[in-house]
């Protein structure tokens, strides 16, 4: 990339519809006039710490930091002391916030505030726009600079690889500040095709709502954990053109009951905070992954790497891979995701899907105690939701497919996991949880 490369704060022309607020539809120029507006009431430096759930407002915060120059920083963790944390470690400046909150540094409250007609900025390709963090699902979390370039290529191979139409209405369960929902329904709009929805969506009776209120054709993006709960629920979802799913393992029968309830196809993304979306599958259709346009990986036996348009370096991935054809990859497993007990291995992964897959078992999750690999006498524990069933009846249905060392002692009944926003589990969490009785 050309050190002097820029791109447009949006690919899209003045009179598409980019997003819909409650039932109004936001043009691109009025985007721009509301974004140089709120630009105008910035602080003079950055960076900046973004947690709107308002998603337009997410999006506008975003945009008019961008043209300033500023960073934006990207957590999916709302708590006060994880958003203390970040502030501090990363220097933020102040914050953009759509309701009440507590934190050691000036927050503002974007509006979404009619302007004068304004241009559509030229931004520097490596200029750093977002500081996306991981999870810390598997440890401590860490922080990844997105160049604007490395954003605007994969949000233009995203819309091309699901054939997103210009009218499309795109609602998102995944928070804006997780790199998956902030690829999806923040950048998609700006350089890819469709119109985001700005509300809060999490619950099924949400997403249906969310859903009756936009226009077809209607793009959901979502998670397994959420598909799961709509599918119980048997709440009924207005026409879908497309679901794509993120954030964990999709089971087949999972991704085929929603295809089958919802008469769209199900797509599945392969990606992750460091890198962005990469890749995808559709679940029921195919095992193989298929790269984005503009992704060179290098899988090997030892790991595997993906070269991201924009990013100045090959991305190490944390999972194993191989291909499977030309252009397709089969993904292993996650390293670290492997366990050995009595000379045989299992993935963790694995050993989910068939608890989950437990006539009466709503969330569950094998647990690894930290001293697996030094102590013989160490065993894999289950933290299970199954309102209904014992412990005794979650291990004997386990019995009937898991070998028998990776059967879990002990079997811990809760009420729900405590799992975040978009599914993920904290490991200290899980331990607390698996351990403590």
């Amino acid at each position: 990339m050309h050190a002097d490369a820029r791109h447009p704060l949006t690919s899209r022309a003045p009179q598409e519809v980019i997003f819909h607020r409650g039932r109004m539809p936001v043009t691109v120029e009025r985007f721009l006039a509301e974004v140089a507006t709120l630009a105008a009431r910035l602080p003079p430096e950055g960076p900046v710490l973004n947690f709107c759930t308002d998603r337009y407002l997410a999006l506008a915060g975003f945009a008019a930091a961008l043209s300033r120059g500023q960073a934006t920083l990207l957590s999916a963790d709302r708590t006060p002391q994880r958003l203390a944390e970040i502030a501090r470690q990363h220097g933020a400046r102040y914050a953009l916030a759509d309701g009440e909150v507590d934190l050691p540094l000036p927050v503002l409250q974007p509006e979404a505030a009619p302007g004068a007609a304004a241009p559509n900025p030229l931004l520097p390709a490596e200029a750093i726009a977002a500081i996306a963090f991981t999870s810390g699902s598997t440890g401590e979390s860490r922080p990844h600079p997105k160049p604007w370039g490395a954003l605007v290529a994969g949000a233009r191979a995203a819309a091309a690889r699901f054939a997103v139409p210009a009218g499309a209405s795109i609602v998102g369960t995944i928070p804006a500040q997780h790199m998956y929902g902030f690829e999806t329904t923040l950048m998609l709009p700006l350089h890819g095709a469709g119109a985001g929805h700005a509300g809060a969506v999490f619950y099924p009776s949400d997403i249906a709502e969310a859903l009756a209120d936009v226009p077809a054709p209607r793009l959901l993006v979502t998670t397994p954990l959420q598909m799961r709960a709509v599918l119980g629920t048997g709440i009924a979802l207005p026409a879908l053109a497309g679901v794509i799913s993120a954030t964990a393992p999709l089971a087949v029968s999972l991704a085929a009951e929603a295809e089958a309830a919802w008469g769209a196809p199900l797509h599945e993304i392969y990606g992750a905070t460091e890198a962005g979306s990469v890749a995808s599958r559709r679940t029921v259709a195919d095992e193989g992954w298929q790269p984005y346009a503009g992704m060179h990986f290098a899988i090997g036996p030892d790991g595997a790497a993906v070269t991201v348009p924009g990013l100045p370096a090959p991305v190490p991935l944390a999972d194993d891979l191989e291909w499977v054809a030309e252009d397709r990859f089969r993904l292993l497993g996650r390293r670290g995701d492997m366990v050995k007990l009595a000379g045989k291995r299992a993935s963790l992964a694995g050993l989910n899907s068939l608890l989950t897959a437990i006539e009466g078992v709503q969330d569950g999750v094998f647990v690894a105690p930290r001293d697996l690999d030094r102590n013989p006498r160490a065993r894999l524990a289950a933290v299970v939701v199954a309102p209904g069933l014992t412990p005794e009846g979650v291990v004997a249905a386990l019995r009937m497919c898991v070998e028998p060392a990776f059967l879990p002692r002990p079997v811990v009944m809760a009420e729900a996991l405590p799992r975040d926003a978009v599914g993920k589990l904290r490991r200290e969490d899980l331990d607390r949880l698996a351990w403590s009785r």
